[in-house]
Formats: C-alpha cells, structure tokens, sequence
C-alpha cells in the first residue's frame, strides 16, 4: 500500500477507436508504438509475436498479473488495459496492449505530472521481455 495516494482520475478516452490507442500527450511522461518514429521522447517499438491475439492477451496478463501494484482492468480478445501504482506516493500509470497483424501496440502514460523518469518505458520493455522469453 502507498504511503500516500495521487492516483488521479481514470481516463475516460482509452481503448481502440478506428485501430488506434490514445495518441501521446505533449509531455514526456507517455510512451506509445503508434507514435510517429522520428518522435524519439514518446515513440517505442510494438512488441512482435507469432501468437493469436487471444493468446497474446492471455500470456500479457500473466506478466501483469506477476507485476507489483498492478491492476487488469479490461482485457478481451486483443486489448488489455492495466493500471499500475508507484510503491511510495501511489502515482498510477494507464497501459494498454492491442494486438494487430503481428504486433502488440503498447501505449504507457502516467495520470498526473509532466516527469516520469522513463518509468514508464522501463515497464514497457521489462514487459516486452518477459514476454519474448518467458515460456
């Protein structure tokens, strides 16, 4: 449990509309692999995989599930949302997977403030990872 807690309020704009996640705001606390590539502060790459949509999905939130603080909010055949807390001021990041031809679009951005300190790209590639290795 956080010491404090500035979760901020659950955005009501997430999810896929017409193929795409949310685009990234202007501040540097969002990464997003729908982000155009010469935009290096909030561009990151989608996650590839051999795996049905389903699949992926269900092999996503194992990891997730596996996570400290985190919390599956919304998953379906190819979109998960989940929200993460920082251990110390409960600051919550909104994530979001959506598998498409291949590639699992991944979006990370944190509710409040301008900084995150990369943390939300580090979680994106942990993840990333965890899901080309793990078996």
């Amino acid at each position: 449990m956080p010491l404090f807690s500035f979760s901020g309020k659950r955005p009501d704009n997430l999810g896929v509309k017409q193929g795409k996640l949310l685009a990234c705001p202007g501040t540097p606390n969002c990464v997003s692999s729908q982000t155009d590539a010469s935009d290096q502060e909030h561009f990151i790459e989608p996650i590839a995989t051999d795996k049905a949509p389903g699949d992926a999905i269900a092999k996503l939130k194992i990891i997730i599930e596996g996570m400290e603080r985190s919390q599956i909010n919304e998953a379906t055949d190819n979109y998960l949302y989940a929200e993460f807390a920082s251990k110390l001021m409960g600051f919550v990041d909104d994530m979001e997977f959506y598998v498409d031809s291949g590639l699992i679009h991944v979006r990370s951005a944190a509710r409040l403030g301008k900084s995150d300190l990369g943390v939300n790209r580090k979680r994106a590639e942990t993840i990333r990872e965890k899901f080309q290795t793990d078996n």
